[in-house]
């Protein structure tokens, strides 16, 4: 989704309507996360970007409020990141799982909606070198980018999947949310959020039961959730093959009930090639596979890889974004981020020292 589109996200120039007076957005997220850390609760959203349309054509948040939606979402698509800065890999991430729901499973916008999660206590990443506020600031940025994306998308096609003005209503209306977490392993943050019930509805629910959570993750972090040393020691073969759950099955069985997963591939050295990773999944979808490590072989059917980058592109992520800035390469910079992201980057000063 938003290939094209997302090649118009590369102007130079400041965006045209920020959100709000910057300062005020940038103290908003400051006092709302002292206030988060100081309540002691593992979970909560602290506001939703809905864009409004204005005369300019550009698209204007208003102010950062949360906004529980009115129905029941079928689908809560869940971007769990450092956010350390928000990446246009982040991006194609997001629009792509987007994408596939309103083309693919004929989904319509209003029926879903996308979180991005911030974890403020992170099992493997601490809170450097950017602060977890002005992470808020840039994940706020981020969803104006985001929702332009999918704007674009829906102005642009007329294909399977759009309904002309219907389509149009409703992503001017899609909601972006950003929340707040201390939990830091998936399974428990799909618990919070599901006892939340910040996405229960107002209106009833239409014939939806519990919201179905789509997680966006790369495939490094697959690699890490299934890794035991997150759960417990796994004694032996045996206990494997025992009646009782293992230390993994008793976290994911009730994440695997309510989520799947939506894995990206990473082609890249450090992770190794297209061909590689697949041969990972596939040896999961194996009977053992997931066996072998204490999980349950039923979790294969709500896993599913997409590709990445295309072969031969720059690869995109926070670590380049980062070098860029403290080099102040603003070309390298603009390939990395989006345009209000950068302009945070900038405004801010961030990743310079």
């Amino acid at each position: 989704m938003c290939q094209t589109d997302e090649s118009s996200l590369t102007e130079r120039s400041m965006p045209p309507q920020l959100p709000a007076p910057a300062r005020s957005v940038a103290d908003f997220f400051s006092c709302a996360l002292s206030s988060f850390q100081a309540s002691g609760s593992k979970f909560k959203i602290i506001c939703t970007a809905v864009p409004a349309l204005h005369r300019g054509g550009g698209l204007d948040h208003g102010s950062p409020t949360p906004l529980p939606p009115r129905r029941r979402p079928r689908t809560l698509i869940v971007l769990d990141s450092s956010f350390n800065p928000p990446t246009r890999a982040h991006l194609r991430m997001a629009t792509s799982a987007i994408h596939d729901l309103t083309h693919k499973q004929r989904q319509g916008l209003g029926a879903s909606r996308l979180l991005l999660l911030l974890s403020v206590n992170n099992a493997d990443k601490g809170a450097k070198p950017a602060a977890f506020d002005k992470r808020l600031a840039m994940m706020w940025a981020f969803a104006r980018d985001v929702q332009r994306c999918v704007r674009n998308e829906t102005e642009g096609g007329s294909g399977e999947g759009h309904a002309g003005a219907d389509a149009d209503a409703e992503a001017e209306t899609f909601g972006v949310d950003l929340g707040l977490a201390t939990v830091p392993y998936f399974h428990d943050k799909s618990a919070a959020l599901a006892e939340s019930g910040f996405y229960n509805g107002e209106e009833g629910a239409d014939g939806v039961g519990e919201t179905e959570q789509v997680f966006l993750v790369g495939y490094d972090t697959l690699i890490r959730i299934f890794n035991p040393k997150y759960y417990g020691p796994l004694d032996s073969t045996a206990q494997v093959a025992s009646p009782e759950a293992t230390p993994m099955q008793k976290a994911l069985g009730p994440f695997f009930a309510r989520a799947k997963l939506r894995v990206t591939m990473r082609a890249d050295d450090e992770w190794g090639g297209a061909d590689e990773q697949k041969a990972y999944l596939e040896n999961l979808y194996k009977a053992e596979g997931l066996s072998e490590v204490g999980g349950n072989k039923d979790w294969a059917s709500r896993i599913e890889m997409v590709e990445g980058r295309k072969a031969g592109g720059d690869i995109v992520s926070s670590t380049y974004a980062r070098a860029a800035a403290q080099a102040r390469d603003s070309g390298k910079l603009d390939l990395m981020v989006t345009p209000e992201v950068r302009w945070w980057i900038e405004q801010e000063n961030l990743y310079t020292e």
